[in-house]
């Protein structure tokens, strides 16, 4: 079991080495902005809407 680990453990050190000098290339994240800030309030309340209608049904 030891030996297993020990060579698990060496293969891991030598394969981070190999990729530390690897090129990365830069990647472009484009931001949306939304319109309105409170879009995300309407999936909630008509949650919160259907469960009263299931209870008074």
């Amino acid at each position: 079991m030891k030996k297993i680990l020990i060579a698990g453990l060496t293969v891991a050190a030598f394969a981070t080495a190999a990729h530390a000098g690897g090129i990365v290339t830069p990647e472009v994240v484009v931001i949306e902005d939304t319109a309105a800030s409170n879009q995300g309030i309407f999936v909630p309340i008509f949650a919160l809407l259907l469960l009263i209608m299931l209870h008074h049904g």
